[in-house]
């Protein structure tokens, strides 16, 4: 029985150092097999550092890759606005008369061109023969006191007339003057002549003329029409002095300022930038939205430009030196930007992946700054990026499998 006990414990106690054996071994066959994981991964890694695409002569030249060493360009910088083709107060005009009358004729239509002084339409009305007469009155019933105002100012001087008819003359006098003068600036208000109502001419129609040069932008009234004193009958604005009042908002206006120059377009002609320079920045804010009006003059009018038209525009901020590559240079992957440089090796060209930050757009060029020192010498391929990346994606592809 003893015997049989001790073969029993026997029997465990290797099975024990067997197994604690065998564990053993797999954590150092596990060790070393992530050991050589991370090998393979640093080498990897370090392999993505070289990665490169190689062309051969002929497929640089079906290509048509462009390389050359990077230099420092201008890149203007932008505020993108928009807004609408205005034109200053005084060049809009408004068209009214100063008494109630109606129409007799209309002279000009929308979109006609009228010279300052023009007549543009003619209004009658019995109060306006009253006006008139009532004029022709006065200035007669002023010659007649006149006449005796001189007589009592003779008499008086001469000491056989009283200081109180002189007086009683003089301020009839200067009543009556005062009121022909009056009636004459009102008949002048309706481009009446004075000098021919005095000669016994009384107008039967009276004249409405634009203040201004310009187009007809609106044509509210018609023939026959009754219309009130001061309600607006034409409208007339100088598009020779169409200007562009965009709209800057709140966070851009510190980089607005007079002189700088802004490239936009309009619907009318959509194919043709215009250009302007800002000669005036508003200094206060409009509430809705919360911006700034900026005018800028146009330097190169083209085609029909109406006030009102809406516009986008781009105002040039800043104009800096800075190293830039074309778009077709760049090209992103992942959350990162890439560019390559190339070298000459034998008889083909070896183009790698550099990593960069980019900067400012102008046009079609992009300021970049790289993440680490390259030679001032190196140079890159200015297009073909995207396929460049392609093909190096293909081939590290390609040597996983």
């Amino acid at each position: 029985m003893k015997n049989t006990r001790y073969i029993i414990l026997t029997f465990l106690t290797v099975s024990f150092l067997l197994t604690a054996c065998g564990n053993k071994e797999n954590q150092k066959n596990e060790e070393a097999h992530l050991h050589s994981d991370n090998i393979k991964s640093e080498t990897k890694e370090a392999h993505s550092d070289e990665e490169e695409v190689l062309l051969s002569q002929k497929q640089f030249e079906t290509l048509k890759m462009k390389i050359d060493t990077i230099a420092l360009r201008n890149l203007v910088g932008y505020v993108e606005a928009n807004g609408t083709l205005e034109v200053p107060p005084q060049n809009e005009a408004a068209i009214t008369s100063v008494v109630g009358a109606n129409v007799v004729s209309i002279n000009v239509i929308e979109g006609d061109k009228v010279n300052k002084g023009q007549v543009v339409a003619y209004l009658s009305h019995p109060n306006i023969i009253k006006m008139q007469t009532d004029y022709l009155n006065a200035v007669n019933n002023s010659n007649f006191l006149k006449k005796n105002y001189q007589r009592q100012q003779k008499l008086y001087n001469a000491g056989v007339g009283s200081g109180a008819n002189f007086q009683k003359a003089e301020a009839e006098y200067d009543a009556s003057k005062a009121m022909a003068n009056g009636l004459e600036a009102q008949l002048k208000l309706l481009n009446i002549n004075t000098s021919l109502v005095k000669n016994g001419t009384i107008a039967q129609s009276i004249s409405l003329r634009s203040p201004i040069e310009g187009y007809v932008q609106k044509v509210e009234v018609k023939t026959g029409q009754y219309v009130e004193p001061q309600t607006e009958l034409f409208e007339i604005v100088n598009t020779h002095h169409v200007h562009a009042d965009l709209m800057v908002f709140e966070k851009d206006v510190y980089k607005v300022k007079k002189g700088q120059k802004v490239t936009f377009n309009v619907q009318s002609i959509q194919d043709k930038e215009l250009t302007a320079e800002i000669y005036s920045v508003s200094k206060t804010f409009e509430d809705n939205p919360k911006a700034v009006h900026v005018h800028a003059e146009i330097e190169n009018k083209k085609g029909n430009l109406i006030p009102g038209m809406y516009i986008k525009g781009k105002i040039q901020v800043d104009n800096t030196a800075s190293r830039a590559l074309p778009e077709s240079a760049v090209i992103k992957e992942g959350d990162k930007f890439y560019v390559f440089s190339v070298k000459k090796e034998n008889d083909d060209w070896s183009f790698k992946p550099v990593e960069v930050i980019l900067g400012a757009k102008d046009g079609n060029w992009l300021a970049v700054q790289f993440t680490r020192k390259l030679d001032k010498s190196t140079k890159f391929a200015y297009n073909n990026a995207y396929y460049l990346m392609a093909e190096m994606k293909k081939g590290d592809a390609e040597h996983e499998h």
